[in-house]
């Protein structure tokens, strides 16, 4: 296995998985050591109902895991939102995204060596999926050929959840004003240099969407990535300003040239054309001001952490207080060695 000298941030979400955390951790944290020079886990809790805090809290003592921290959301908030909460504090040069219980860290080896090689993002897509219900499989595929007709991007395949992000990246998405509603996209269409890679590996758990949330996602994404769908609106409502613009110059045609007309309708018909000919003038109007509106608006903070902790260990800490003797092996403390007279 080859070895990269780099500063490794892994960001991994969990929620009610306190029996699972322990050997979870301890296999990161063991394919990490031998594979960057040092890393760090972040590890963000999305409000669990079990003891899962209570047992992270646990992983951060002297006797603990090293080179953790732990993020304690107080509300349960969509798995795009609570990886945000870990990007946005991760520190390293390389970020990787992953779910220990549905990706395979087995395959983190090869997506770090396309990034050190020089792509900025890498996405790692596994063939083999967890079982989700007929219901949510169904609308999902319903949003995905939605925002692949108006964004041009498959989210499933080109944006995979396992992703291996440049630092230069992570600050990119930070400046957009909505980065945890952006940065599942914004990677994969924002012109860096990424490279995709697919893998077959069978996901440890079976997970479960939840349809709801996960429409509620998609209509915000949908209207707020693009102004595709309120152009839609607009188009139609100008399309219908036109239909009842020459649907009066029917009426007035038939009231002219017509001479069994029933008494009344010519000015009934007329007066109904144009109020609904004003209506699709109001809502076409309006439809520009929302698009030009949602490019200034801002959402408040869409999380809030409850409890932050941090390994008593950090060995990147401990490096910066030795010093490696030139011609030899061995290591002397920094604060031992003579100072010149």
């Amino acid at each position: 296995m080859a070895f990269y000298p780099v500063f490794l941030t892994l960001v991994v979400v969990v929620r009610n998985q306190s029996e699972e955390l322990a050997q979870m951790l301890k296999d990161v944290a063991a394919g990490l050591t031998s594979l960057v020079s040092d890393y760090e886990l972040v590890v963000v809790d999305n409000a669990s109902s079990d003891n899962s805090v209570a047992v992270l809290k646990s992983f951060v003592s002297e006797q603990g895991e090293p080179n953790l921290q732990v993020y304690a959301l107080t509300k349960e908030v969509d798995a795009d939102t609570a990886t945000w909460v870990g990007l946005e504090n991760a520190l390293g040069d390389y970020v990787v995204v992953i779910d220990p219980m549905a990706d395979d860290v087995k395959f983190l080896p090869q997506l770090l060596e396309s990034a050190v090689s020089g792509a900025e993002v890498v996405f790692a897509y596994n063939t083999q999926k967890s079982y989700q219900s007929l219901m949510f499989r169904c609308a999902f595929a319903v949003f995905n050929a939605l925002y692949k007709q108006i964004n041009g991007l498959d989210l499933a395949r080109e944006a995979p959840h396992y992703r291996v992000l440049s630092k230069r990246i992570v600050n990119f998405i930070l400046q957009h004003p909505q980065p945890a509603l952006y940065y599942r996209q914004l990677p994969a269409s924002g012109g860096f240099t990424r490279v995709n890679l697919n893998y077959s590996a069978q996901p440890k758990h079976k997970t479960t969407g939840k349809l709801f949330e996960s429409i509620d996602r998609g209509m915000r994404m949908l209207v707020s990535n693009t102004r595709a769908p309120m152009r839609l609106v607009t188009t139609l409502s100008m399309f219908g300003a036109f239909a009842n613009l020459a649907y009066s110059v029917y009426v007035v045609a038939v009231g002219l040239f017509k001479t069994d007309v029933a008494p009344g309708w010519v000015s009934l018909s007329l007066q109904q054309s144009g109020m609904f000919f004003l209506i699709s003038l109001v809502l076409m109007v309006l439809g520009e001001y929302i698009v030009n509106m949602a490019r200034l608006t801002n959402e408040g903070p869409l999380y809030h952490v409850g409890q932050e902790f941090t390994s008593s260990r950090m060995t990147r800490r401990e490096k910066l207080n030795i010093e490696e003797s030139i011609g030899t092996s061995t290591t002397v403390p920094a604060s031992h060695q003579k100072l010149p007279a």
